[in-house]
């Protein structure tokens, strides 16, 4: 069995490389997806100990959710540590986010039907509404935590004031938040604010959409959501493209890929227990393991900072 960690002061062990599953049924952000290649993923993380499964409400809508619970029926909830999100909700074809109490309870109980399951380990708040106060928000959690619902709570994309006033009680068991070697503004507050609150922080897009997986070259064109990030625009990303160069010499000295060394670089990090690398093949599943064989001493750990410390 892989070796696991335990998330924050919660009670969840889990594989410190999980499986981020928007690519799971999240037909709203890919084109083309195949169920059945998604359905795979998941079969194949549970297979290799990835047990830590991170989805939500939103990627599909439903259908990621839907898809997961149909494999976990048939590999065995036991084997899961299932962490999924909600907020979204559409209303007069927008959508809007809503933290209410109210809301927030029947999005939990929709959760749960299309899991197929009686519990969920980690359920976050997406993203803050403008009008909920946020101890509320979470105390509504809190109560079906108590109610045996959820095991674990979190929230994503809380700035540091709104974890301030979701922690309160001292119930924000994980932080979800964006933070790569690119964007380190979380070095400043949150990761901090984290560790003295034994919160988990669990970083999204660690390889800053496929640019520090270091398989880009500078005359990559790109047609997706990429297409409108600055980090992929014109001189930006040569020099962004450069500085990922610098990480190689460490990855071919270590045996590894350049992916794996940047991803065990943030399980160095103070606060940061877990990964969620995405995947869009089973096989992506198996290459994410790699990680936990590098070995990163201080120095590297020191060198990667200081090559991004702009």
């Amino acid at each position: 069995m892989a070796e696991q960690i335990r998330l924050g002061r919660t009670d969840l062990l889990v594989n410190r490389i999980g499986l981020g599953t928007n690519a799971v049924g999240g037909h709203n952000l890919y084109p083309n997806l195949n169920e059945e290649t998604g359905k795979e993923m998941v079969r194949t993380a549970l297979d290799l100990g990835v047990n830590f499964l991170d989805t939500a409400f939103i990627y599909g809508p439903e259908r990621s959710e839907e898809l997961i619970g149909e494999v976990l029926k048939e590999k065995g909830r036991q084997n899961a540590v299932v962490a999924t999100k909600g907020a979204h909700k559409f209303a007069d074809g927008k959508v809007l986010l809503d933290n209410s109490p109210a809301f927030l309870t029947q999005s939990v109980e929709d959760s749960l039907r299309r899991l197929q399951t009686d519990y969920i380990d980690l359920y976050y708040i997406h993203f803050p509404d403008e009008h909920t106060p946020k101890a509320e928000a979470v105390g509504a959690l809190q109560k079906l935590k108590e109610q045996g619902k959820i095991r674990a709570i979190g929230v994503s994309n809380f700035s540091i004031e709104q974890l301030r006033e979701a922690n309160v009680d001292g119930y924000v068991d994980v932080l979800q938040s964006e933070y790569n070697l690119f964007k380190r503004e979380a070095e400043q507050d949150l990761l901090p604010y984290c560790k003295e609150s034994s919160i988990s922080f669990i970083p999204y897009f660690p390889l800053a959409s496929g640019l520090l997986g270091g398989k880009y070259t500078k005359d990559a064109a790109f047609k997706d959501i990429r297409a409108n990030n600055p980090l992929f625009q014109g001189d930006a990303f040569a020099r962004n493209l450069d500085k990922v160069e610098q990480i190689r010499p460490i990855a071919e000295r270590l045996g590894s890929e350049v992916a794996h060394v940047v991803l065990a670089w943030y399980l160095k990090q103070d606060a940061i227990d877990a990964l969620i690398p995405g995947a869009k093949k089973p096989e992506q599943v198996r290459n994410n393991l790699k990680t936990l064989e590098v070995n990163l001493t201080d120095a590297d750990v020191k060198e990667i900072s200081s090559i991004f410390k702009d």
